[in-house]
């Protein structure tokens, strides 16, 4: 630029272009361009690059890379690949670089362009993302809901064990709650949980409780295109930002409830940030979007997948995979298709019902925490929900009915083992085993039955007040139980009881003692 402005202002004074070009050392060609152009204009070309080894192999190139769009991605072909075929199949004699450089340079005109879009206030956008944590001392994959605002940037984060339908809509649910209001439209991907299929018209089907969700909160869906995460880009930022932020280091927390406390509490802290290019910060910006969204309906949507079953032969209610104990009254009233255990099978696992219901027709509902299961409109039977594979979760008080008649499955039962009962418990069989033999363990487990009426606390302080009292039996046990519920003293008549024996004490006798004595010599003799 120096010798520029020099050769310029010495042509301007006068100073001739062959006496410039003589005095700077330079050609007369350089000179005219100087003078031409008041800075340097660069190179120019003025012809179509030739590559006269290349040019031959340009279609073949271009149709191997086309047919790479019909296969995955993983076995496409790479530069290195393209210049080995070209050499090998097509006589091709040049170099490797300028092979990686046209791919190079083919790549860079093909990359897709964006168009910036404008976010109204109002509308959302929702996405699953994935992360490490340690809930209850296991280490586990979590899956985290995120519900974004682009206009505000306001954020909702829940994690649950799995990114089911229901936990889609549980999600939605609490974040309703947490903002107080429902988006006008929320963009989502094409999650199979959302939509069941993609017409050819490009409009699509819905899943049955997804489409339900809808119709309940009155939301419009929108779609991005398959595989093109940037159509709802802002949702896809936010799920870094809450695994970066929220999730590092690994979370470690004793529940999933605990968990989410948490991340709702960093969702609310972020209110106050004031993002690049703001001048408000996002709770500020937030009230915007709140103005422009619905008002929640009376009632939350409830978030279950439902489906019907029949109960087996062993009062077990099958609901996908999953087995769930009923009453045993019930049993062998219809086909014995499904299994003789009382058990209903959801999603791989099996939970058990009362044996009573055993045979019959019932229905199962999917609770993101538990799995519930009903007979017509009565609800039979409530289990936590479990998310291993091909799991047998069992309520032993389904199956008491059952082992009261068939009495000497007691020990060996299998929704009974592991059950961690108060030691009082195991002194009251003991001592009702002692005094009636197996009509104890009958009446052991007539005891247990209580639970079906009463809470196990209630259940509890009766039989250790009943051992206290001395009085070992079902009889006895239960009228403490009712006492204790109706807030009224216990009225046992312990004279008339029947499996008291009487005891009485008398003082100590020398001559007893001497004709024990003489007793135990003439035996021994």
């Amino acid at each position: 630029m120096e010798l520029y402005l020099r050769v310029r202002l010495a042509v301007s004074e006068g100073m001739s272009r062959r006496q410039a070009a003589k005095h700077f050392n330079i050609s007369r060609d350089s000179v005219a361009k100087m003078v031409a152009y008041s800075t340097p204009p660069g190179y120019q070309r003025r012809s179509p690059i030739r590559r006269p080894k290349l040019d031959a192999f340009v279609s073949t190139i271009e149709h191997w890379l086309d047919e790479d769009l019909k296969v995955p991605r993983k076995q496409r072909h790479t530069a290195k690949r393209v210049f080995d075929r070209l050499r090998d199949e097509c006589g091709f004699t040049g170099g490797y670089t300028i092979i990686k450089d046209y791919i190079r340079e083919r790549d860079q005109r093909r990359q897709e362009v964006f168009v910036p879009l404008a976010h109204p206030p109002g509308h959302a956008q929702a996405d699953f993302g994935e992360a490490m944590v340690i809930i209850g001392g296991l280490e586990q994959k979590a899956r985290f809901f995120v519900l974004d605002l682009p206009h505000s940037d306001g954020c909702y984060v829940r994690a649950y064990p799995a990114a089911v339908a229901e936990a889609w809509v549980d999600g939605h649910i609490h974040a309703f709650a947490f903002f107080g209001a429902v988006p006008q439209s929320i963009v989502y991907d094409n999650d199979r949980c959302l939509v069941a299929k993609i017409l050819p018209d490009g409009t699509r089907k819905r899943a049955a409780l997804f489409s339900g969700f809808l119709s309940h909160y009155l939301i419009r869906d929108r779609y991005g295109r398959p595989g093109k995460g940037n159509d709802k880009g802002n949702v896809e930022g936010l799920v870094g930002y809450a695994r970066r932020n929220f999730m590092v280091p690994i979370p470690q927390f004793p529940t999933w409830d605990a968990f989410n406390a948490f991340l709702e509490e960093q969702c609310r802290k972020r209110q106050s940030d004031k993002l690049r290019g703001e001048s408000e910060t996002i709770g500020e910006r937030l009230q915007r979007d709140l103005d422009a969204m619905r008002a929640l309906p009376a009632s939350p949507f409830d978030a279950c997948d439902q489906v019907s079953t029949k109960v087996t032969a062993q009062s077990l209610a099958r609901y996908k995979t999953n087995d769930y104990s009923v009453p045993v009254a019930y049993g062998h009233q219809v086909s014995t298709k499904v299994t003789a255990q009382s058990l209903a099978r959801y999603k791989t696992n099996d939970y058990s019902v009362p044996v009573a219901y055993g045979h019959q027709d019932v229905w199962v509902r999917g609770y993101v925490n538990e799995v519930v299961i009903g007979c017509r409109g009565e609800i039979i039977a409530r289990h936590p929900r479990s998310w291993e594979r091909e799991d047998v979760i069992f309520d032993p008080v389904h199956y008491l009915p059952l082992i009261e008649q068939k009495i000497n499955s007691l020990d060996q039962a299998a929704p009974l083992q592991g059950w961690d009962l108060p030691d009082e418990f195991a002194t009251l069989r003991r001592l009702m085993e002692g005094r009636m033999a197996k009509h104890g363990r009958r009446e052991y487990v007539q005891v247990l039955r209580l639970l079906e009426s009463f809470d196990f606390a209630d259940l509890h302080a009766a039989v250790k007040q009943a051992i206290q009292l001395g009085a070992i039996g079902f009889d006895a046990v239960k009228h403490l139980v009712l006492c204790r519920v109706e807030r009224r003293p216990p009225r046992l008549d312990l004279s008339i009881y029947p499996y008291l024996p009487r005891a009485t004490v008398e003082k100590t006798s020398a001559k007893a003692y001497m004709r024990l004595l003489s007793s135990d010599a003439g035996e021994a003799a």
